[in-house]
């Protein structure tokens, strides 16, 4: 059985840790209806709620709301998302996402394809895809006519304020905001999804920033191309190609790469520490949020670095808002028989997963 905690910004209750103070110690999450969690698919944050996936269900915890029609939902425990088809509520979620104000998923078919994309939220700039006189959904709707015929999703991700897909095809269609190139051109906000032209590559995997897209082919070939806007140098100061990366991960300003020999390579805005520090442990695996980073060491612990004002990254000791170098932490603190398994991050929220101890 795996048990989460998190720590960091809570003002909401996005941390589901059962109040909505910050905390700047791993805490117990909870679960609005108790079950098991046996894995983790994913875990995705926007600016004031996060969207866990286990088990082939969608959770979600903290506040969503909207000027016009006020709260949409607000939990400081993990909560269920409904489908409100209910001949088809109970097939898996298999992707989530989330923009600030938003949320994204993808559902299988009732013949296993992936090609039900559902938003949810506010979408002022297009984020939830559904056209251009949608821009507030209370409950997720399906997005119509999209992915193309007999085409399915293999990756999803989003920032701020865009989102974009991978296609079985290799092919990226995106939505949302777009007025910096994030998602091709022309360069304006798009609320369908549009695919992204001029592509010369099959594409495997994306990530986002809050004005850029890393598009990614496959990690032998080292093929990858940035769309957006070069702030903070994230475009020209690249390296030309990538080959032999296991995971990736976009921060607002910045991009985190995992190696195969565990290895971090980031790059891109680095005043606040956001970067990977020279003489970082080797590690297994990365979570990049928006101004901070973890990594779970090959040794079993996580360590986090970067802008961690809310207590994302942990005590600070410096006296600043930042860790220049890391935080460690150590599954042992939890109790014996303890073991870290995963980390996740998003805006200046922090998670990590354990397995608890046979009985």
């Amino acid at each position: 059985m795996i048990q989460i905690y998190a720590f960091g910004s809570n003002g909401s209750g996005q941390l589901a840790i059962n109040h909505k103070n910050d905390v700047s110690m791993p805490e117990k999450t909870f679960v609005l209806d108790e079950f098991p969690i046996n894995s983790i698919k994913q875990l995705r944050a926007g600016g004031n709620h996060t969207l866990l996936l286990t088990g082939g269900h969608l959770y979600t915890s903290g506040t969503l709301s909207s000027d016009s029609i006020g709260c949409i939902y607000a939990y400081d425990k993990f909560s269920r998302v409904s489908i409100p088809d209910e001949s088809t509520s109970q097939l898996p979620v298999i992707y989530c996402a989330a923009t600030w104000e938003a949320s994204i998923f993808v559902q299988k078919n009732k013949n296993g394809l992936s090609n039900k994309v559902y938003t949810l939220g506010n979408g002022y700039y297009g984020e939830l895809g559904q056209g251009e006189t949608i821009s507030v959904l209370p409950d997720a709707m399906l997005i119509k006519e999209f992915p193309p015929p007999r085409l399915e999703i293999k990756d999803l991700a989003a920032s701020v304020s865009h989102v974009v897909v991978v296609l079985n095809n290799g092919e990226a269609y995106g939505w949302g905001n777009g007025r910096k190139g994030q998602i091709g051109e022309p360069k304006r906000n798009v609320h369908r999804p549009r695919k992204i032209l001029g592509l010369d590559f099959k594409i495997v995997r994306v990530v986002c920033g809050r004005e850029f897209t890393c598009l990614l082919g496959e990690p032998e070939t080292g093929k990858f191309i940035i769309l957006g806007s070069d702030k903070w140098s994230i475009i020209s100061s690249a390296p030309a190609i990538l080959p032999g990366w296991r995971d990736i991960g976009g921060g607002w300003g910045s991009i985190h790469v995992l190696k195969e020999n565990g290895k971090v390579v980031s790059w891109g805005r680095n005043d606040q520490c956001q970067l990977a520090p020279s003489g970082l442990p080797e590690v297994l695996q990365i979570a990049v949020g928006s101004e901070h980073a973890l990594g779970l060491t090959t040794d079993g612990n996580v360590i986090a670095w970067g802008w961690g004002e809310h207590g994302n990254c942990g005590p600070l000791l410096s006296g600043r808002d930042t860790v220049e170098k890391w935080n460690t932490f150590t599954a042992e603190r939890l109790g014996d028989g303890y073991k870290f398994i995963g980390i996740g991050a998003g805006c200046a929220t922090s998670w990590i997963y354990a397995e608890l101890p046979e009985n």
